[in-house]
């Protein structure tokens, strides 16, 4: 089917902690210890697979979080047909791509679900990148609420720190598909890149991170001329829904989703060194909720974004390379109507209306890209949604 594509989430940009046995919400730091923690946090993209594997069902023991509160009445994943594809094909995948959970609705209702590496129904995993679609479905959510007038509407008036820097003239919309002009590098492999400096560097008090360092980028293009993929930005969604509605983007998710839709678990956001989410990745999700929020966004988002949001949402408003390979509000599309949130290491939420399928896989994958992984990654979702159609 492809290769998919995807860069590095934020990951060094959120404030680890000590280990600790429960979730917290985080005390910003002094300006020295701040330092020292963003260089720890860095170290994230180096960890060993050990490391890996211990900590991706446990970030809120190293990092701290905001809360996701679950539902007191969690919505049924009842058992389907199982789903016919060969044991042993199966095995040799998960064991490949050192997947820790793969589970396959239909219908809503479970065809597959499987776990290793320690991972099960109760845990929770990270989900790097994955977050950013859970960021932008809280804008949706901010204009059928009233927050928010339309996408139309430039960034400034939401964020008004930004007024004078590349983002003057820039639409919301133009955040979201990461359309903006802004000049920005991305390379996790290069120590001056913007995305590596974003939040290594001292923020005057009261401001936030974010903005200080987003206001300073030059302008390469005129707003909606060019794609670049830009962490950054998601991360200025979060900044704007927060500003609209006063409320964080844990408490908003659980309001708008987690407890109305049904989730089971508890999730937890991983938070900047200013107290609040870093909403261009580390969200922390059980394998189940993956699978529900993957089911509410093939419905539609029904009740919590305006009508027609998730369609447009879903539809390539940049190409990222022919065939069908393109970028909307923060979801990628893919060939045959497909589209879906990805993540380093191996994360992935892949939705097909045509079958009604979503399916997700969490990993441990030792490096953050392969374009091998991705490419059997990709052939072997083919595999399972052409599965779904089997008698």
């Amino acid at each position: 089917m492809m290769r998919t594509f995807l860069m590095l989430s934020a990951l060094a940009l959120a404030t680890p902690l000590a280990a600790q046995d429960a979730p917290v919400t985080a005390v910003p730091q002094s300006e020295a210890e701040q330092s020292r923690l963003r260089q720890v946090g860095a170290e994230v993209l180096f960890w060993s697979q050990e490391q890996r594997d211990a900590n991706f069902p446990n970030m809120e023991k190293v990092f701290p979080v905001h809360v996701v509160e679950a539902s007191a009445t969690p919505r049924p994943l009842p058992p389907g047909a199982p789903l016919p594809i060969d044991a042993a094909a199966l095995d040799a995948f998960i064991a490949e791509q050192n997947i820790a959970g793969l589970i396959v609705v239909q219908d809503g209702k479970v065809r597959l679900e499987r776990y290793a590496r320690g991972y099960g129904p109760e845990g929770r995993w990270t989900s790097f990148s994955v977050a950013k679609s859970f960021t932008s479905t809280l804008l949706g959510a901010a204009i059928a609420d009233g927050y928010i007038d339309s996408v139309d509407e430039p960034v400034t008036k939401y964020i008004p720190e930004l007024a004078g820097s590349a983002y003057d003239g820039v639409s919301i919309a133009q955040l979201l598909t990461m359309t903006s002009g802004a000049r920005w590098n991305e390379d996790y492999t290069d120590p001056n890149s913007d995305v590596a400096r974003m939040f290594l560097e001292p923020v005057p008090a009261g401001e936030d991170p974010t903005v200080y360092f987003m206001r300073r980028l030059e302008r390469e293009a005129e707003p909606g001329s060019k794609w670049v993929y830009k962490t950054g930005e998601t991360n200025l969604i979060g900044v704007l829904v927060r500003n609209a509605t006063g409320k964080s983007l844990a408490e908003y998710l659980s309001e708008k989703v987690w407890q109305p839709y049904g989730m089971e678990t508890d999730a937890v956001w991983m938070v900047d060194p200013s107290g609040n989410e870093v909403s261009g990745c580390c969200l922390s999700v059980s394998l189940r909720d993956y699978a529900r929020f993957g089911q509410f966004i093939l419905e539609g988002a029904p009740g919590v974004v305006p009508e027609g949001w998730m369609a447009d949402a879903t539809r390539a408003h940049a190409t990222v390379r022919p065939g069908g390979f393109g970028y909307g509000y923060q979801w990628w599309t893919y060939p045959e109507g497909r589209y879906g949130a990805q993540g380093i290491f191996g994360q992935t939420i892949t939705i097909d209306p045509e079958s009604r399928t979503v399916v997700v896989i969490s990993g441990a994958w030792p490096r953050a890209s392969d374009p091998a992984l991705w490419a059997e990654r990709a052939a072997f979702v083919d595999r399972l949604i052409d599965a779904t159609d089997a008698e």
